[in-house]
Formats: C-alpha cells, sequence, structure tokens
C-alpha cells in the first residue's frame, strides 16, 4: 500500500478522484437543496411544462408561431431569432471591420485617420446605449402614411418593409442553401486536389457547377410561388398603413444596426493588427518577384494576415453572439426574452435558465469548432510550406 503511494502517478489519480468526487457531492447536494425548496414552496420541477402551450405573441419570429404552440416551439423560434440576428450582425460587422481596418492600413493619411476616429468613437460607447439610440432613431421615424420610399422599399416607424417573394418558406430555404453553395463551392473545386484536372478546366467546372446551382435556385423559387398571389409582393400604402411586402421590425434594425457598428470597430483593429503582424521583407520578396500590388495582396498579405486574425476574430465572434441578449431591452423576442417570460408565466426557472445555458453553449461550441477547424488548416498549410 505505502509502496503504491509513493508513486506519483498514483497520488495525482487518487488526487483527482478526491476532486471530482468533492465536485459531485456539491452538485448532488446543490440539488437537493434546490428539490427541498421548490418542494417547500409547492414549485413542481420538471421539464413536463414544455408540452404546455404558451398563449402570447412574439413581436419578431422566423419560423411559424402562434399563441397555442407549445414552450419547446417557442424556445426553437427564439433559437432562430437569435441565430438570424447573429448571422445579420456578425456578416455586416465583418464587411465594416475590413472596411475600417484597411483604412488604417491604408498609406492615405485622410483614411488613417477616420478609420481611428470611428474605432475610437464606436468602440468607447458601451453597446447597450448603442442599442438604445438606435432603437429610439428607427421608432421615432415618420409615419407609414409619410414613409420614405427607398428604392421600392418603405421605410417607417414601424419599420422596413422590403418587396419580398410570394414563396412558401421552405422553397425560399432551398434556394438558400443552392445560392450559398453556388458561392462556396467554387473555392473548394479550385482549391481541392481530389479533382486532378488542368487549371482551365477545373476554372471552367467551376463556373459550370456556379451557373447550375443559380439556375436551380431560380427554378426552386418559380416551383414554390403561392398560387393566385402574385409573384412579388411590393408594399404600398393602404389607408393608414403600409401592406404587402415584409416588415423588417424596429427592434431587429436596431440591434443590427448596433452590433454592426460596435462590433466592426472591434473587428477593424483585429484586421489591423492581422495586416501589421505580416513582415516588411515578404511584401518586399513578393514585389522583388514582380507580382503586382493586387496579387501581393491577394497571394501574400491576406493570407498570412488571416491566419494571424482567426484566432482573435473567433473570440470576438463568439462575444458577439452573446451580446445579442441584448435585445431582451427593447423587446426583441430572441432567445433570452422569450427564457425570461417562460420564468416569469411558468415559474420553471431551473429548467427555463438549464435551456438557455444549453442552448448558448451549443451556439458557441459549434461555432469556436467551425473556426478551430479553419485554423487548423490554415496551420497545417503554413507547417507543410515550412518543411
Amino acid at each position: 500500500m505505502f509502496a503504491l503511494l509513493r508513486n506519483q502517478k498514483v497520488r495525482n489519480a487518487i488526487l483527482q478522484v478526491f476532486f471530482v468526487g468533492a465536485i459531485a457531492c456539491i452538485v448532488i447536494g446543490g440539488w437537493l437543496n434546490a428539490q427541498q425548496t421548490l418542494a417547500q414552496q409547492r414549485i413542481t420541477s420538471g421539464f413536463g411544462f414544455l408540452w404546455k402551450s404558451t398563449g402570447w405573441e412574439g413581436n419578431f419570429s422566423i419560423l411559424s408561431a402562434a399563441p397555442n404552440d407549445p414552450y419547446w416551439w417557442f424556445f426553437v423560434v427564439g433559437i432562430a431569432n437569435t441565430l438570424f440576428l447573429g448571422t445579420a450582425g456578425l456578416m455586416s460587422a465583418t464587411l465594416v471591420g475590413a472596411a475600417v481596418g484597411l483604412a488604417r492600413t491604408s498609406s492615405n493619411e485622410m483614411l488613417q485617420l477616420l478609420g481611428r476616429i470611428y474605432v475610437d468613437f464606436f468602440r468607447n460607447i458601451p453597446l447597450i446605449l448603442q442599442v438604445f439610440f438606435w432603437h429610439a432613431f428607427v421608432t421615432h421615424l415618420p409615419a407609414p402614411r409619410n414613409a420614405h420610399d427607398l428604392w421600392g422599399m418603405k421605410l417607417s416607424s414601424r419599420g422596413l418593409y422590403v418587396p419580398v417573394f410570394n414563396v412558401d418558406g421552405i422553397y425560399l430555404l432551398a434556394s438558400a442553401v443552392c445560392l450559398v453553395a453556388a458561392v462556396l463551392l467554387p473555392f473548394w473545386l479550385a482549391r481541392t486536389r481530389r479533382i486532378p484536372r488542368p487549371p482551365e478546366q477545373r476554372r471552367g467546372l467551376c463556373l459550370v457547377a456556379s451557373v447550375g446551382l443559380l439556375a436551380l435556385a431560380s427554378l426552386i423559387v418559380v416551383a414554390g410561388r403561392v398560387p393566385g398571389e402574385p409573384f412579388l409582393s411590393v408594399p404600398q400604402l393602404q389607408g393608414l398603413n403600409l401592406r404587402g411586402g415584409t416588415r423588417i421590425s424596429p427592434e431587429f434594425s436596431a440591434l443590427v444596426i448596433a452590433i454592426t457598428l460596435y462590433g466592426g470597430a472591434y473587428i477593424g483593429e483585429i484586421v489591423r493588427g492581422g495586416f501589421k503582424a505580416v513582415g516588411r521583407g515578404q511584401v518586399e520578396a513578393a514585389a522583388s518577384l514582380g507580382l503586382t500590388p493586387w496579387q501581393a495582396f491577394s497571394r501574400i498579405r491576406l493570407p498570412l494576415a488571416l491566419r494571424a486574425m482567426l484566432p482573435i476574430l473567433a473570440n470576438q465572434y463568439i462575444w458577439l453572439i452573446k451580446a445579442t441578449t441584448l435585445g431582451i431591452a427593447i423587446g426583441f423576442s430572441d432567445f433570452f426574452m422569450i427564457v425570461a417570460i417562460t420564468i416569469n408565466q411558468s415559474g420553471q426557472t431551473l429548467e427555463a435558465i438549464g435551456i438557455l445555458m444549453a442552448g448558448f453553449l451549443l451556439i458557441n461550441l459549434s461555432l469556436a469548432a467551425i473556426f478551430n477547424r479553419v485554423n487548423k488548416a490554415i496551420a497545417l498549410k503554413g507547417n507543410q510550406l515550412r518543411s
């Protein structure tokens, strides 16, 4: 016995067992205490409430929802709304951040000054204040009868009304998948080594694949047209309200604008740091080889800068996804707000908070896994080049 205890590995294993046991005792004790407290207050526990009808309506929903739908479906709707808001905010923040980062690394002093003013202004104002400001700005626009006309769109205090195809939702989703595939597939075909073809034939294959997917997306939209309705629904003023098209709520617009401007300032600094991490010698070597400025940027500076940006960019994206919970401050029906309403209405606090934690954990771990996979692929290519 004493001889085993002299072994360092055995002692470490014993300590780990004691540590795990202590954690398990704390968790079990807390759970039993919570069960006892709930029983004393005559509050039932469990997840049976998920199949009960809610009785409320949300102000924004990507998926169709009715007051008689159960709680579990509203949780799905909340996750869909959060993912939609996060995707729109991250994409627009990335575009703004890329523009700001390129301006800050430009040789033009005026662009550098404008980029610095943007970063210093939006990065140092709390996000919640920007959300309140843009929500007040959007809700104080003119009434629907005096809405601004923007190339067929109507902008009013009730939101932005945009033209939309009268197509069933599942067909629109399938068409969107084809459009995304049409954009991503050529890049995969251009870089993959599984198709041993000459470069000219590979470029032709990429073009054929893109055109085919675009044609398929168009056919899906036409096939999903709602019978008896015009193919394109355009918003028009009828009485005192706008009819037709689809409405982008003020809450969603305010959140997207705030996340875009606030996140774009941080992403701009990440982009600037990534380009600054590329050594001057590598750029000079590209120029000495006769590469044009665009070739040096696209084949030398940008790939090396992306390797430096990705780890920090992943953290920023995860933080911005969690920042979507600020929608509860202005009444946006995201995952967090639906959980809060569920707690107030059903009293199932522990269960609802557990679902909220599990949902955000799944979203953020999935996003982190994607970035880790991309980062690993880039690192492997760099190691192969060095070897």
